[in-house]
């Protein structure tokens, strides 16, 4: 991994879209049959506004370091990286889960999380995100990929993507007005 995606210039757009491959196909009676292939990564698009070079330059420096699609890297999504509730306190699993569950046992927690936050365990490089509001029982979205032990600590602040660019080609444009304009897409690495 090759350190953090810098926090300045900060995006003025992010989208974060969950991608769940699943085959579907119909019958020749027109029912619907579904599978879920079984994984689940995110996808995260960020726009930046026009900027002078100067504001730029470190923002495209890190850019070229990664690579293209190479190296890997933390990503913490501008308002999406902290939990949208109350809570506060040290989050710890409580008693250990197995892959494939998808409801984890939590204590430690003063407050609550709330539906659609993010949470990463502090074994994973996934991060998860919570399908109803919590305070002792985590619902998450996808189901574990790999075990949780008990104590293991839960961020929900500050949760770091493990991320890496979607392709091998990264473009600035620059206007007449000499500032730049530049995008990204980014795709969870696990």
């Amino acid at each position: 991994m090759s350190g953090s995606f810098p926090t300045t210039p900060k995006p003025s757009s992010i989208k974060i879209t969950g991608i769940n491959p699943t085959l579907v196909s119909l019958t020749h009676s027109l029912k619907r049959q579904a599978r879920n292939r079984g994984g689940q990564r995110w996808l995260i698009e960020a726009g930046y506004p026009a900027m002078t070079r100067s504001e730029f330059a470190p923002l495209w420096a890190f850019v070229n370091a990664q690579q293209g699609q190479y190296n890997t890297f933390t990503y913490k999504p501008p308002i999406y990286k902290d939990t949208s509730g109350t809570a506060t306190g040290t989050l710890l699993v409580n008693g250990g889960d197995s892959a494939g569950d998808s409801n984890i046992t939590c204590d430690g927690l003063t407050g609550t999380l709330k539906a659609g936050d993010f949470v990463k365990f502090a074994g994973h490089d996934k991060v998860y995100t919570l399908t109803a509001d919590a305070t002792t029982s985590l619902a998450i979205e996808p189901p574990l990929m790999s075990a949780v032990a008990d104590n293991e600590t839960v961020t929900y602040n500050d949760v770091p993507f493990t991320m890496a660019f979607q392709d091998d080609k990264q473009e600035l444009s620059m206007g007449v007005d000499q500032l730049v304009g530049f995008s990204i897409k980014l795709v969870e690495v696990v």
